[in-house]
């Protein structure tokens, strides 16, 4: 056993500083759902893509382990102390989305995803940022994370939302004919 693995998971258990929870609790599967958006986060912020995209996609990656670590502090208990996370991170998301939204024209109906792999992509992290949301809304002790938190991820999905519509262009993207 090294640094990489140390089989203490091996009967169902995660270990977080000392303390051994089980692997299917609430809180596990919130920070499983927020690493997982994370490292999609990554994916797309390794492409050919934007600088200004690939710092807005940072800043929600930083924004995430602020999250996870407030998370994990629940789930501890409250044992430790956990950077703010302060309602200008929620601004700064939705001063985003308006910026966007005053230079595209108003959608009147669903959009079918895949006009570029950028926006793609992005309707894929939208799709992810819901997951993650219900999952950190299941957590047991809920009220203990910030309504900030709560918000923010909230807003996420309009984030990428927006950021695909910018993506995609000038490009028609389809409707769904429901055909």
């Amino acid at each position: 056993m090294g640094v990489f693995y140390t089989g203490k998971g091996d009967k169902g258990k995660s270990y977080v500083g000392k303390k051994s929870v089980s692997k299917t609790c609430l809180e596990v599967e919130a920070l499983g759902q927020l690493d997982e958006f994370n490292s999609m986060l990554g994916v797309l912020k390794s492409g050919k893509i934007s600088k200004n995209l690939k710092d807005t996609l940072h800043y929600v990656q930083e924004n995430l382990f602020t999250i996870q670590s407030h998370v994990a502090n629940i789930m501890l208990g409250e044992t430790f102390k956990v950077p703010e996370f302060k309602d200008v991170k929620v601004k700064e998301v939705e001063k985003i989305i308006d910026e966007i939204e005053k230079k595209l024209p108003p959608l009147k109906k669903f959009v079918i995803s895949g006009i570029n792999q950028t926006s793609a992509w992005l309707d894929m992290l939208r799709a992810k940022s819901r997951n993650v949301e219900r999952s950190v809304l299941r957590i047991e002790k809920i009220d203990k994370l910030s309504p900030e938190i709560r918000q923010y991820l909230n807003r996420l999905s309009s984030l990428f939302f927006a950021l695909a519509r910018r993506e995609a262009g000038n490009k028609k993207e389809n409707n769904p004919s429901y055909k």
